[in-house]
C-alpha cells in the first residue's frame, strides 16, 4: 500500500509558503502522494492558547531573519507581506472550490495563491486578488466569486479545519505520515529519511 503525506499549510505562514515550494520534490523522491491540506490556524491559536509567531518579542525578529536566510538557503525567491499577519479564510475557500478533492488542482492552486503573496507582493486577503488567481487558472471570475461565498464551500472549509484539529495539527507546515506528525519546514528532511527509512 503506498503512502501519503499529509499536508496542512496556512496561508499566512510564510514557512508553509516556503515548505509548498519543497514538498513536492520529497513526495516524488520517493513515490508517495500528497493530500493539500489548506487549513486556518485561527481556530488552533483559540484552543491552546498561542498566537502568530511573529506577535512574539525577540523570538519574532529571529523568526522573520530565520525566514529570509531559509529562503536563500533553498533558492526560494520571497518577500514577507507588508501587512502580516492577514486573514486567509478566502483563500482556503478558493482551493476547496475550485479543486475539490484533486489534489494536483488543489497543489496548482495553492502554490499559485502562494507566489502571489510572497513573491508578486499582492494582498491575498483582497478576494480580487484571489479572483484574479483564479481567473488566470482558467476560472470564471464571477463563478469564483460566488463559490467562495457559497455555504457548502463554508462548510467544506470547516469541516476541514475541525478534522485537522482532532488530528491535532497546531502549526504550519505540518505534516503526517504513516500516522506520524512533523512540523515547521525545517521538518522536511526528517520526513524525508522518514520516508527513506521506514521510520524509526
Amino acid at each position: 500500500m503506498s503512502k501519503t503525506i499529509d499536508f496542512y499549510y496556512e496561508f499566512s505562514s510564510p514557512y508553509g509558503y516556503l515548505a509548498a515550494m519543497r514538498v513536492e520534490d520529497v513526495a516524488a523522491k520517493h513515490e508517495v502522494d500528497i493530500n493539500w491540506k489548506p487549513f486556518l490556524l485561527g481556530a488552533v491559536f483559540k484552543q491552546v492558547g498561542t498566537k502568530p509567531l511573529l506577535d512574539y518579542p525577540v523570538k519574532g525578529e529571529y523568526s522573520l531573519k530565520d525566514m529570509y536566510r531559509t529562503a536563500r538557503l533553498h533558492n526560494i525567491p520571497f518577500e514577507m507581506p507588508t501587512s502580516f499577519p492577514f486573514m486567509a479564510v478566502n483563500a482556503c475557500r478558493l482551493v476547496i472550490w475550485a479543486a475539490g478533492e484533486d489534489n494536483s488542482k488543489r497543489a496548482e492552486l495553492s502554490k499559485a495563491i502562494y507566489k502571489a503573496c510572497y513573491e508578486g507582493g499582492q494582498v491575498i486577503s483582497d478576494k480580487a486578488v484571489l479572483l484574479d488567481v483564479a481567473e488566470e487558472y482558467g476560472y470564471m471570475r464571477d463563478e469564483a466569486d460566488a463559490g467562495i461565498s457559497s455555504d457548502q464551500i463554508k462548510a467544506k472549509l470547516k469541516q476541514e479545519v475541525e478534522e485537522g484539529v482532532k488530528a491535532q495539527v497546531f502549526g504550519s507546515p505540518f505534516f503526517v505520515v504513516d500516522g506520524e506528525a512533523f512540523w515547521g519546514f525545517d521538518r522536511l528532511d526528517h520526513l524525508d529519511k522518514w520516508l527513506e527509512t521506514g521510520g524509526w
